[in-house]
């Protein structure tokens, strides 16, 4: 479970430094991504890298603190699964937290070698049934 763990802690440490190598790092060449955001699916790790670039780029001198909470690992042999529920901080330059949101997040990872990769991430947050509007706060 420490190996998956290390997961988490580089995708913090990436998203933070905005380096888009360690981001991508920790996922599977072929890669499934069910995101929240603008697009519906990146298939595989190129449409994945390009969607860091763009994040990582939107950002300019600000960057996103990452805190993952309710962390629940299942592994059985090669495959796992990991639950959390994940909190994006936008920090200035200055240090100065400018906003938030949270978002929940699965994976699906598969180890290959020594090293476990994420083969399947799924993010999405509850909608408001009276607004239609996500609900990035919980």
């Amino acid at each position: 479970m420490t190996e998956l763990a290390s997961l988490f802690e580089t995708y913090k440490t990436a998203v933070f430094q905005k380096d888009v190598e360690a981001f991508t790092s920790i996922y599977d060449e072929n890669v499934l991504v069910f995101d929240m955001w603008m697009q519906w699916t990146y298939e595989g790790l190129p449409a994945w890298t390009a969607m860091a670039k763009e994040w990582f780029a939107s950002l300019g001198t600000n960057c996103d603190a990452v805190h993952f909470d309710d962390i629940h690992v299942q592994a059985a042999g090669d495959l796992a699964t990991a639950t959390a529920t994940v909190k994006f901080t936008a920090v200035s330059d200055t240090g100065k937290e400018l906003r938030f949101l949270q978002n929940r997040l699965t994976w699906i990872a598969q180890k290959k070698g020594n090293a476990w990769k994420i083969i399947h991430q799924h993010t999405s947050t509850p909608i408001d049934v009276e607004t239609m509007k996500a609900v990035l706060h919980k």
